[in-house]
């Protein structure tokens, strides 16, 4: 009803127009003496507003085709809605759409060789890490099985090494997993305990090398996201507070709970961030003064770890004072069942 009365608006002057013509019919009518004015004059009026209302309804009913046929070939600009579209159009109109159509036609064709693009690199991705993944074997099963062939300082490098090649490999899968089109979570009622334990095993030559203090606050918490989704951040975050770290580093992990969510936070006593670097740490490529602190930084773990709380539905906030440690608090939406 509003797109009718919007057509009748425009069309307006015409209306106008018409009612000026009645309104000198009737002068010549009253000029002329005739005996039927009053009458003529009304019948005039009538049949004038009738034939306006007419007309824009007809003219309403064929916008309103056009504009449905015009959105159905936005979706789909091939030949059948083309030819379709352009039976309802002037052979002015009709000009412009082929010119519209040959340009939608051509930006289809880059979206689809963009997205064929992007599968190939997807798969390109999945298939290095799952290649990677042999070597990482072979080392894992060398320290395991022949750890006594091996001198102490050189498990040390060797575990060294390949925790992070792990930590690298797990983030590069992640990285094309989330600009992936297709996503696997799988959401459940996730203990917080359990997946940190398996976090930090994961990280555990890094943590022992550099001769960290874990505290876990933790008791027999759960919430509803994603388990490996959770994983990922948590490494991402441990691996930044080993990166970050100082002299007798701490790390300390617990839980907030307020009537609307649970808060995982988890704290160290690294070098921090500075005030003005704070606001943009979650920015791809961001590294602040990694230069200033002599460590080598990709400005990507952060940034991954917000794009996978983004997807997971979580807020990320984080806390720093430059020298004196680092905080970063995941906050999970309680989950009521009815």
């Amino acid at each position: 009803m509003k797109q009718f009365f919007l057509t009748l608006q425009r069309y307006a002057p015409w209306l106008c127009l018409l009612l000026t013509m009645d309104a000198f019919s009737a002068l010549l009518l009253w000029l002329s003496d005739a005996k039927a004015f009053g009458t003529l004059t009304g019948i005039i009026l009538l049949a004038s507003l009738v034939f306006f209302y007419a007309i824009v309804s007809v003219v309403y009913l064929r916008e309103q085709r056009k504009r449905a046929l015009f959105q159905a070939f936005l979706t789909e600009p091939d030949a059948v809605h083309t030819e379709k579209l352009m039976g309802i159009m002037s052979r002015q109109e009709q000009q412009q759409l082929l010119l519209l159509a040959a340009v939608l036609e051509e930006k289809q064709k880059r979206v689809r060789e963009t997205e064929e693009a992007l599968r190939d690199y997807e798969e390109y991705v999945e298939g290095w890490v799952h290649e990677a993944k042999t070597p990482l074997s072979l080392l894992t099963m060398i320290l395991d099985n022949r750890a006594d062939e091996l001198s102490p300082s050189l498990q040390v490098k060797l575990n060294y090494v390949r925790s992070q090649l792990q930590q690298d490999i797990t983030q590069m899968l992640y990285y094309a997993r989330l600009g992936s089109s297709t996503k696997d979570y799988r959401f459940e009622a996730v203990n917080l305990s359990d997946v940190w334990e398996e976090v930090l095993e994961d990280y555990i030559p890094l943590l022992e090398e550099r001769q960290f203090l874990i505290e876990n606050r933790l008791q027999a918490e759960t919430v509803y996201t994603d388990r490996r989704g959770l994983g990922f951040m948590l490494g991402q975050i441990l691996s930044n507070a080993i990166k970050y770290c100082s002299k007798d580093p701490t790390l300390t992990v617990s839980v907030q709970h307020i009537d609307t969510a649970d808060i995982l936070i988890v704290t160290d006593n690294g070098i921090g961030v500075k005030s003005y670097d704070l606001p943009y740490i979650f920015q791809k490529g961001f590294t602040g003064d990694a230069i200033a602190s002599e460590k080598k930084a990709t400005g990507m773990g952060l940034y991954l770890t917000k794009k996978m709380a983004d997807d997971l539905n979580l807020q990320l906030e984080a806390e720093s004072q430059w020298g004196k440690g680092f905080s970063i608090s995941i906050t999970f939406p309680k989950v009521r069942f009815l």
